[in-house]
Formats: structure tokens, sequence, C-alpha cells
């Protein structure tokens, strides 16, 4: 009702500029600190039928990081994300935020303690302003699961709207297409309006899911600017699944590697270029990874037998 009204007597252009000049750089949100442990898998399992798509993986995010989360096709990343989404019932372990177990939460109980996501195929609404789709990122959080609030905003929540959607453009330099259709706008400029939809709720940690796919050398390189700068002046924790190795390596302060489901690798980023185990498993060399399979095993006999 209160953009209804703001469209119709006038006011939405006025109040959004005055929204966009005020923009100033965001809190960090209150309930964590850089460094802190903001998304902590534990043990996490999966079958689909017979088959394993997570077996005992675990993860560590920090806030102010980009943690990664890598692996071949199948590897079980996504699935992952919609566990700790709440999208999908695992088997086994649990997920906790900013030291909160929410393993037994739903979807919209999980985004309310801090969980932001994004998805490879983007969810916007076409017919939408850039503004608007933004908007939507902090006026759920407002609404929260009381109903009326979904239909009458307070004046303190229209005013919060404002400034978070206004500030989230400000982050992601989207200012000139605030009254932009989405349906109009480039790949990448579509990647960074799911980033600024994220970014315009509360949220301690973001699952951003292949937000390279689509994009061409300069839109990543931009994209890459930006959730740099966002990392830095939002200190929230991001965790990474993406195919583009160098775009990961380039962002990621720590990096996981999933195949078959299972946790193969996990280090810094200069360790996961090193490592034979991760070159072998992306290559699909067989002989290769099992040619470091049985080094490592010679490698723990001896030194098994040094300690006896």
């Amino acid at each position: 009702l209160t953009s209804w009204l703001d469209v119709h007597l006038g006011r939405k252009s006025r109040s959004v500029d005055h929204a966009l000049t005020a923009a100033q750089p965001d809190r960090e949100p209150a309930r964590v600190r850089r460094g802190d442990v903001v998304l902590d898998i534990r043990d996490l399992g999966v079958k689909f039928g017979g088959v394993h798509a997570v077996d005992g993986a675990s993860l560590t995010a920090r806030a102010g990081e980009v943690t990664g989360l890598i692996g071949p096709n199948g590897a079980g990343k996504t699935t992952t994300f919609n566990v700790c989404s709440g999208l999908v019932k695992p088997d086994r372990g649990q997920v906790v935020i900013a030291g909160i177990d929410i393993s037994r939460r739903g979807p919209a109980r999980r985004a309310r303690t801090g969980l932001g996501r994004t998805f490879q195929q983007m969810q916007l609404f076409e017919g939408l302003t850039v503004w608007d789709n933004v908007a939507l990122g902090a006026e759920a959080a407002a609404a929260g699961h009381n109903p009326l609030t979904h239909l009458v905003a307070s004046p303190a929540d229209s005013r919060m709207v404002r400034r978070r959607t206004a500030e989230a453009l400000r982050l992601c330099e989207l200012g000139d297409f605030v009254d932009t259709p989405v349906s109009q706008l480039s790949t990448g400029q579509r990647r960074l309006v799911d980033l600024a939809r994220c970014l315009a709720g509360e949220y301690a940690v973001l699952l951003l899911d292949e937000p390279s796919s689509g994009l061409d050398q300069a839109e990543t390189d931009r994209f890459a600017a930006t959730l740099r700068r966002v990392v830095e002046e939002r200190g929230i924790g991001v965790v990474l699944v993406e195919h583009n190795l160098s775009l990961v390596l380039e962002l990621c302060s720590s990096i996981y590697v999933l195949d078959f489901g299972k946790l193969l690798f996990s280090g810094t980023p200069d360790e996961v270029a090193a490592s034979p185990v991760v070159q072998a498993a992306y290559l699909g060399d067989s002989a290769a990874l099992n040619a470091v399979s049985d080094a490592e095993s010679d490698a723990s006999a001896d030194l098994l037998g040094v300690v006896q």
C-alpha cells in the first residue's frame, strides 16, 4: 500500500533520489564481527535413493572473507547450498549460522537468522524495476512472519527499506538503473541486481551459486570488484560456488573441494592450485588420482614406521 501511494502521488521518484544521495556505507551486522564463524557445516550427509550426493562434508566460513566451494559437475555443491537453505533435508549433519543451529528450521526462519542465497538461475521479477526488485530484499526482512505487515508498512519500516535499498544499489553501482525494468538489463547487470537484493537484507552470510555464469570477462571483472567491495565494507561472510577457477582463486581466502559428495581437499588458494589431488579430480585422470592416493598411503606407512 505504501509503495502504491508513493507511485500514484508522485512521491516515489523524489524519495528514491533522496535515498540514493544520502546512501552511506552500512554498518556491519551487529551479531557478527570480522573473523567470526558465520557458517559451520558439520558432517553433512545427503542421499538420493542409494546415491550419496553429499557424504560427510564439513565447511567453515568466516565474516569478512570469501570462502570457495568447488568441484567437478555432480560433486554435491548445489546440494550443500540447498541443505543450508532448508530446501533439502539431510540424512545427517548440522548447519550452524553465527552460532545458532538452524538444522531444524525452515527456509524463512533461516533467512531471518542471517542466511542469504542466490541461485544459478536468477529469480528476478522481470516486469519490475531494479529499485523494486532490490527493495523486495529489504521488505521481506521487515515484514517477518506477521501477515499484516505484508500489507501495510510502518513509516519506520518504509524508511528502513529505502535506506537499505539505496545502500545496496550504491554498493553494486546500480544507481543509474533504478527505474529500468530488469528485463532490459544485460546478464551482468542482472547478476548485480540479484546480489543487491541479497544485500538489502541484513544477512550474516551469503551463498552465491555460480554468479559468473553467462558473464563475459569484463562483466566477471566488474562482479569480482563489487564482491570485494561488499565484503570489505559490510564485513559479511560469502560462500562462493563457482566453476570459474580464476575467479575463485582471486577472491577466496580459503577453498573447499568436493568430489562425489566427499570433501577431497581444503586449503588456501595457493595450496588448492598446487594440489595433485585437486588437479587429478578436475582433469578426470583416475590413474593420476590413484597414484596420488598410493603416494599418500606410502607416506603414511613410512611415518607410522618412524613413530613405532
